[in-house]
This record gives C-alpha cells, structure tokens and sequence, in this order.
C-alpha cells in the first residue's frame, strides 16, 4: 500500500471515529462510512447493509460516486438474499471479490435489479467479530476494471474500523441512557419525596391559618387566601405529573413500571413538546391487564414511532391510537407528513416489527410523500403471560 493511499484510510477512519462517538444517533454515521468507502476504493457504488436476525441484509446507506457515467440506481432499501455474497460474508467475516456480479455464479443468482448495471465487485464484513452488523460493499459498472488486491485489503481494513467505531459509539449511547434514566428516576424521587411533602405542609399551614382567622379577615384577603391554596394544590398535582413522566420514560424497569395508559398519555406528551402541537390520543379498552411483557414492547413500539415522527416527518398532526380488545392490543400512530426519506436509517422501523414479532404479532408501515406515514402494530393478547 502506497503511503499516499494509508495516510487518506487513517484519515477517514479517523473521521468516520470522531463522528460516530460524537453522534447520538450511530446509524447517522453509515452515510459518511460508505462515501469514504467508495472514495478509497474508487468505485462508484459503495453500500453499507445490515443484518437481520433471519440472515438477510438491507441496504441502509448508500453512495453514488459523481464521476459514475450516467444514473446509478437508488439502492436504499434494497434487501439481500440471506444466501447473497454480502450475507456470506456478513457470517463468515470474509472478503470477497468478484470480477463481474451478473456472469460469477458466486454473485450471480442473487444479484438484484437495482444492482445489475454493475460488474466488478469486492465486500467486507462490517463490524467486529463479536459484533457482526453487516457488510460494505463497492461496486464498479460494467466493463471497469476489477478491484485490486491492495483495494479489497483497503476496504476490509477501513470497515473493520469503522465497524468498531460504530458498536463502541452504540455502546457509548447506551450508557448515556441508562444514565439519562437513573438521572430521570433520581429527579423524579426528589420531586415526589421532598418537593411535593413540602408544599403539601405549606397547604395544611394554610389551611389552619385560614381556620384561626375565620371572620377576621376582609374578604378580599381571605378569597386571596383560598386561591393560593387552590394554587398549591394544583402544584402539588403539576409535580407529581411530572414525577409520574419522568419515571415512564424507562420502560425497562418492570417493578416501578407505570400503567400502559399513563405511559401512552406521557410518550405523546413528550413528542407534543418536541413536535410543538400534541399529537391526538385516542385509547379504546381496558389496559389494566395487559401483559407486562406486551405493555413493555407497546411503550418502546410507540415512542420510536413517535421518535421517528419528530425526526423525520414534519407532520402537522398526529394521531395515536390504542385499542384493547378480547383479540388483542393495536397500535396505531397516523400522521400527515412528507413519508419516511430513503436515506435514513431502517433499524428503528425494524425494531418495531421485531418488537411485534416477538409478541406473536405484526407491524405494518406504510408511507408516501403524499399521504405521510402510518404504522399499525398490533399483537394477540390470547394466551400471554
């Protein structure tokens, strides 16, 4: 390897480093990974893919270098045959090279329609060993010369790199949620165990004060007197609200795990304040007796759609509706905005349906520019625990 060629692979791994680690979404980073993947390749295609549970990959980023001749193909989006060179060496972790995609019957079965005006190709596994994500991909056209080996060392090199950076930043956000949570947990014990305790003793001062004045006071200073302890108990209502929000935003602590109703209610409350409108809440049915387990996947299903309402959608209104019926518990978050963008990530619409599946259920997500996006998840109730 040329010093020239080491000294622009150090420098995008360093890039691709500083902007992982400094980054509270990861997945924002795979734009950035696989532009400087193609770049040092010089190809120009470059994708990045992640792996589902089932083996297949879908393309998650992508980019079209703008020395390319004539219009690449949107790959985003695109899922992968578990059985595809990229899923192989997404399991195995490796590389491999082909010189023409369409006549190599290692590539050949499984190549699909997006990625047909390609021919030389090399792919990388994408992560670490312990942590496989996926794959990175290049991609010259047809009838360009073939990758080298020096090439493919390259791009097996920088994924690695980049792989790493990306599990060490989610592991990084992960610690700063949990952090985030304890945080929440502490604010919220002190709101309820002190704050509201004292203004619940300033209200009874009030009120034995107002019983010892009885008749003495003008009526302008006793209806004075009734409205600030009307005011404190509205304050005492306001904290313990707060506290209540607070403490819902964590799921994952079952034993303070607040009602699934009260949840709903916070998680639009939240995305109201970021949205600056509330969303709609309409809930239909008991959700006393919902499953733990069920609540649990419902409360993370409807604060990552509403997550990805507030990051992506600009709606202008938002529904939420929940629905509990003898058959099971539907979700449903509706809103009027510009669609889910290609170019963002999928993982969070896919924890959704792997959230629903794991309840037995599914998820269903529909979107376009013109009518905005509509996630309906829904789970059966028979039968759980």
């Amino acid at each position: 390897m040329d010093s020239s060629l080491a000294r622009r692979m150090l420098a995008a791994s360093t890039e691709i480093t500083r902007s992982a680690l400094s980054a509270e979404d990861p997945d924002a980073v795979l734009p950035l990974v696989v532009r400087r993947a193609a770049e040092l390749a010089e190809a120009d295609l470059g994708v990045v893919t992640v792996r589902a549970d089932d083996g297949r990959l879908t393309v998650e980023a992508a980019y079209g270098a703008p020395s390319a001749t004539g219009p690449l193909a949107d790959p985003v989006g695109t899922v992968l045959s578990s059985r595809s060179a990229a899923a192989r060496v997404a399991r195995s972790g490796v590389p491999v090279v082909v010189d023409d995609l369409i006549d190599d019957p290692l590539t050949a079965p499984y190549v699909p329609a997006a990625l047909r005006v390609y021919g030389p190709f090399a792919v990388a596994p994408f992560g670490t060993r312990e942590r496989r994500l996926g794959a990175l991909a290049v991609y010259r056209r047809r009838g360009a010369s073939t990758f080298t080996r020096v090439a493919v060392d390259v791009l097996t090199s920088f994924a690695a790199q980049a792989g790493l950076a990306l599990v060490l930043a989610e592991g990084s956000t992960a610690r700063q949620r949990i952090a985030v949570y304890q945080e929440r947990e502490r604010i919220a014990r002190d709101l309820h165990d002190v704050i509201v305790q004292r203004l619940y003793a300033t209200g009874v001062q009030l009120e034995v004060l107002e019983r010892r004045l009885s008749g003495r006071l003008a009526p302008s200073d006793a209806a004075r007197l009734a409205e600030t302890m009307e005011q404190i108990d509205q304050t005492i209502a306001e904290v313990r609200a707060t506290a209540r929000t607070l403490r819902s935003a964590d799921p994952q602590t079952p034993a303070h795990a607040p009602a699934l109703d009260d949840s709903m209610r916070s998680e639009v409350q939240i995305a109201g304040e970021l949205l600056g409108r509330p969303p709609r809440l309409e809930i239909e049915g008991d959700l006393a007796d919902v499953p733990v387990q069920v609540a649990d996947h419902a409360r993370a299903a409807l604060r990552e759609a509403l997550s990805n309402v507030v990051r992506h959608s600009g709606a202008k209104t938002v529904l939420v509706r929940v629905r509990r019926s003898d058959a099971g518990l539907l979700l449903q978050v509706v809103d009027d905005g510009c669609g889910i963008p290609r170019d963002v990530s999928k993982r969070g619409l896919r924890n959704l349906e792997e959230r629903a599946v794991a309840a037995g259920g599914r998820c269903v997500i529909s979107s376009s520019p013109d009518s905005g996006t509509t996630v309906t998840w829904e789970v059966p109730l028979t039968g759980t625990t």
